[in-house]
């Protein structure tokens, strides 16, 4: 409500002082210059405000660089993070160099050939050796970045469950939450299908299936450090999208289809939270919240909790009223951790015996 109000104020004052500009022009002397031609004073303050404005936009962006990066996301938490981190950074550093430039000769040459009187512009018809620098330079350099992508992509989605020892986990998605399901001793998913949804059956499970039996479906997501995972994931209604930044994991979860995505994890999470960066990062983070915590109690609610650093699956498509909350924690830890924390969750065939005494 207050940002609200604010916007309305400063809307209203715009008004006020657009009014007060008619008023005043309306009070100009008859004689005064009320063409609507621009004249060498008007080009040439036009052409000042563009020098200036670029400088501006050079200053804003060194600002945000220093000031918010904090807030960027550290360094990759997962194997294949490094390859995709470095794609970003090339990526990045073109497009900072090119704008840097381009903005930078748009300006200046704005100021430069600004109008004044008597001069007249120089029609130049074409020139086909510039046209042809202009083009090749885009063309080479996209070429390469977009190779260059297509094999990080390649090696990325090349997921094979005969190399090494992968980790099967399904990955379940419906409004608006996550429940991951393992695979048990046998490393198979037993089939499912939406139709055998019944009861504790959530995930529709089929009960025939043997390889189901030793299936175990959690509603948090342990990792073992370290070791690959290949995760195949479904959805219950609509469109969802598997989102998990700090491991640079992304993959779509549709209606009626498995998609697959894999990644090895190499910090857990004690170590992520002991990370320097982090360190900083949750600082910064709880310094806001205790700023927040102050307003919150004047009014007469709780004081928000002390943050602490986790990873998450988010769901990155906006699939209904309750998207924000959809979400669900991932551990990551080392394989003793690991397999200590799976032999205390139940099995399908152990919940289904136990609904069935029930």
């Amino acid at each position: 409500m207050t940002v609200f109000l604010t916007i309305v104020i400063i809307a209203l004052f715009g008004i006020t002082l657009w009014q007060m500009s008619k008023i005043l022009k309306l009070s100009q002397l008859k004689n005064a210059d009320d063409s609507q031609v621009a004249n060498d004073k008007d080009n040439n303050m036009q052409g000042k405000l563009m020098l200036g404005f670029v400088i501006f936009i050079y200053l804003l962006t060194i600002f945000c660089f220093v000031q918010y990066h904090s807030f960027f996301l550290p360094e990759s938490a997962s194997e294949h993070g490094v390859d995709y981190d470095q794609l970003m950074f090339i990526s990045m550093v073109l497009i900072m160099f090119v704008q840097i430039i381009t903005q930078g000769l748009l300006h200046y040459f704005a100021y430069k050939y600004r109008g004044k009187k008597g001069n007249k512009a120089l029609f130049f018809a074409d020139n086909d050796k510039l046209e042809f620098i202009w083009t090749i330079i885009p063309v080479i350099v996209l070429a390469g970045l977009i190779i260059y992508g297509l094999f990080t992509w390649t090696d990325i989605m090349n997921i094979d469950e005969e190399e090494g020892d992968p980790l099967i986990i399904e990955l379940y998605a419906y409004q608006f939450d996550w429940r991951a399901r393992y695979s048990g001793e046998d490393n198979v998913l037993g089939k499912a299908n939406v139709r055998f949804i019944e009861g504790i059956n959530t995930l529709g499970i089929d009960a025939s299936d043997g390889y189901s039996k030793d299936d175990k479906v959690t509603n948090e997501l342990h990792l073992p450090v370290n070791r690959k995972v290949i995760f195949k994931m479904r959805s219950q209604d609509v469109l969802h999208s598997a989102y998990m930044p700090f491991f640079r994991a992304q993959m779509n979860v549709v209606p009626g289809m498995i998609t697959e995505f894999a990644y090895t994890p190499t910090k857990t999470t004690e170590e992520m939270r002991n990370s320097e960066f982090m360190i900083e990062k949750v600082a910064t983070i709880n310094k806001i919240r205790k700023e927040k915590s102050k307003a919150l109690v004047a009014a007469g609610d709780e004081a928000l909790e002390t943050y602490e650093f986790d990873y998450y699956l988010l769901c990155n498509k906006i699939c209904g009223a309750s998207h924000y909350n959809m979400q669900m924690k991932i551990i990551v830890e080392s394989e003793e951790e690991y397999q200590e924390w799976l032999k205390t969750q139940q099995t399908f065939s152990e919940q289904l015996s136990a609904q069935a005494s029930n």
